[in-house]
């Protein structure tokens, strides 16, 4: 990797949650760290200064989960299209499932997608180990080696452990070394052959249906286990009411369980499925406009701590077909920023709020407390983007390898203009 270079970026609106600054000033770097906030130390020249006057400088983002499908997928996307993918989107860090060709099950993976990831430079990819063996869900790897290989926590991606015995014995095993656990409320049964909600609008386009109760059940069966065990749980993608609700009665009691939510599910519904379209086939499904207003209920109260892109890049034969028979998941980080701007502009979260749970919130749910902050001496993974800026979602600006987004064509507000890795610029509009 190149040398970090000394830069200053002026004028900018920096806001940082993890100190609750907010204020228009100056950003000092060097040597891949901040150096100073405010006024520059005598004597310091920058190589470069960049300009951010009307635009907000804030803590690169952390991404819980975003697929990079390397290695063994490269048909749908590399660690380097969607590392390009991740700068232009102010992604600094991001979650890679185990769900991976071989999985993410033993060192020598996790290893490898460290060095390919620094071998690009352009985002800080954490691999997340399997829990058990192939993701078969009866066998449970290795996980002080996955730590040592620097897997930042453990999952089984979207392969739920169907044997509860099993699943008591993986969380018991993590929590003795520490490790955040990853998990996908959805029982496996109450969802299999399922594409969207079961309820009016998908009964209505003969679509299998995949009811509340797969999400509440999967919920209340892992919130035991990590009351019974003292595991650290993290429910990856809610989608319900109910499921936040049963969340946030768990956290009163002192369980230690957070979770988040993917942002489509914050602005898309049931009713985006009226047209068939296989971009807007997800697991878990789109829900109902009350399981939407629930959710962002429960952002704005702090229940759910981090929002994330959910980005499952696919190659466009995955999306052809009946819309029951077409892969699920969607691209998103490109529409990360500007579908977290509009809880800001609906009056969700403010901007300091919203910015908190791309940064600190995810960081913290890592425990990684070096992540998502700027503070003198803190690593210089800074996002500068213009919170105004306009623009059409279109084929020959996607940068990602996945096209497969519902958003092609729409007209959104937020732009990223400069992103910083280690003090190292890795994108610049």
């Amino acid at each position: 990797m190149l040398n970090a270079p000394r830069l200053s970026i002026r004028h900018g609106r920096l806001i940082d949650p993890a100190s609750g600054q907010d204020a228009v000033t100056d950003l000092h770097l060097a040597d891949g760290r901040v150096l100073a906030i405010g006024d520059a130390p005598a004597g310091f020249q920058p190589d470069r200064t960049l300009d951010a006057h009307g635009l907000i400088v804030c803590p690169g983002f952390v991404d819980l989960c975003a697929r990079v499908r390397e290695p063994g997928l490269e048909q749908k996307a590399t660690i380097a299209s969607e590392g390009r993918a991740a700068a232009a989107s102010g992604v600094t860090t991001l979650c890679c499932p185990p769900d991976t060709r071989p999985v993410i099950d033993n060192p020598a993976v996790a290893r490898l997608i460290h060095q390919i990831s620094k071998q690009h430079g352009l985002v800080r990819v954490l691999p997340l180990g399997a829990m058990t063996q192939g993701l078969d869900g009866k066998s449970i790897t290795e996980m002080a080696a996955l730590k040592l290989a620097g897997c930042a926590a453990l999952s089984q991606a979207d392969r739920p452990v169907r044997d509860t015995q099993v699943q008591r014995r993986a969380l018991e095993y993590a929590a003795t070394f520490g490790l955040p656990v990853f998990l996908v409320p959805l029982d496996p049964e109450l969802s299999a052959g399922g594409c969207a909600h079961e309820g009016i609008v998908g009964t209505r386009l003969g679509l299998p249906g995949i009811p509340e109760a797969a999400e509440t059940v999967a919920v209340a069966r892992d919130l035991a286990l990590a009351e019974q065990t003292g595991a650290r749980i993290h429910f990856r993608g809610l989608s319900t009411a109910r499921g936040v609700e049963m969340l946030a009665e768990a956290q009163a009691r002192g369980v230690q369980a957070s979770g988040d939510v993917a942002l489509h599910q914050l602005v898309l519904s049931e009713h985006d499925l009226e047209h068939f379209d296989a971009n807007c086939h997800v697991i878990p499904p789109l829900r109902t406009y009350a399981d939407q207003a629930a959710l962002r209920a429960a952002l704005a109260e702090g229940v759910l701590t981090a929002l994330c892109s959910d980005h499952q890049p696919h190659d466009a034969d995955a999306k052809l077909g009946p819309f029951p028979e077409t892969a699920p998941g969607l691209s998103g980080l490109e529409t990360l920023l500007p579908l977290a701007l509009r809880l800001v502009a609906d009056g969700v979260l403010d901007l300091m709020g919203m910015i908190e749970r791309l940064t600190i919130g995810p960081a913290a749910i890592l425990e990684r407390a070096d992540l998502g902050r700027l503070a003198p001496g803190s690593k210089a993974d800074v996002c500068v983007f213009d919170p105004e800026a306009v623009w059409t979602v279109a084929p020959d600006t996607w940068i990602s390898q996945g096209r497969n987004t519902p958003f092609m064509g729409c007209e959104l507000r937020g732009r990223v203009s400069w992103t910083l890795l280690g003090g190292r610029i890795v994108f610049e509009r």
